[in-house]
């Protein structure tokens, strides 16, 4: 079971776009989180309205802000700022907008602590998210473990097996058809004896921008400031 948001802006934002950053369908690198999840007093606060503005357009908002989300922003210190510092550490910067994208199995924002189940799960969303997968541009997915349980569970993808299929480095691959790969990693917001792990992951990941740069992805050219 989940909590929707109470923010009616949020929720109306979210539905005309579920996803942040590029089109999920354009993207080089697509990364599947469970629910998009924030403060139930958040539309109170003075960063709500960079959260709408990184609603609207995650391209534009890495372009003018430097950061990929509000979070990292310096007047904000709630809760998912690690999750994003952590995810920061990749190293994508905003000459790679227009290259990543973010998208979650629950089609509406939440607040709280959830506990997602398949019942949760809208199947028209679930639908377009394997289309995404299977024929959109992404050849870099990268799914948690909670992730990827709640996939297997909702049989909408078939493809998606129940181990990996192979390690590259310190990621395994759960699925790859020609260059086309989904990678299952940790959360980014766990921490302590995780935490080595997740570096090392961040590195592996890492290497694949790099990888991408020297063959048919290129990082867009930044013209004038941030």
């Amino acid at each position: 079971m989940y909590v929707p948001h109470p923010s009616r802006e949020l929720t109306e934002l979210f539905a005309q776009k579920p996803f942040q950053g590029v089109a999920p369908e354009r993207a080089a690198f697509l990364f599947v989180g469970l629910d998009a999840n924030y403060g139930v007093q958040i539309a109170a606060k003075a960063i709500f309205t960079k959260i709408l503005e990184y609603h609207a357009d995650g391209v534009a908002f890495w372009y003018k802000h430097g950061v990929h989300h509000p979070f990292l922003l310096p007047d904000y210190s709630g809760d998912g700022r690690m999750y994003h510092r952590s995810f920061s550490k990749i190293g994508f910067t905003p000459a790679h907008a227009e290259l990543v994208s973010f998208i979650e199995l629950l089609h509406v924002p939440t607040v709280g602590r959830n506990a997602l189940v398949v019942s949760d799960l809208a199947q028209s969303h679930l639908k377009m998210l394997n289309a995404v997968i299977l024929d959109g541009d992404a050849a870099h997915i990268f799914l948690p473990a909670a992730v990827a349980r709640l996939m297997r569970a909702s049989r909408i993808f078939p493809w998606l097996p129940q181990t990996p299929i192979k390690r590259s480095g310190a990621l395994d691959v759960l699925f790859k058809n020609g260059d086309k790969t989904v990678y299952s990693h940790l959360h980014f917001s766990v921490y302590g004896k995780f935490e080595q792990k997740k570096s090392e992951q961040a590195i592996a990941m890492r290497s694949l921008i790099e990888q991408s740069a020297n063959n048919s992805f290129k990082p867009k050219p930044l013209s004038g400031s941030a």
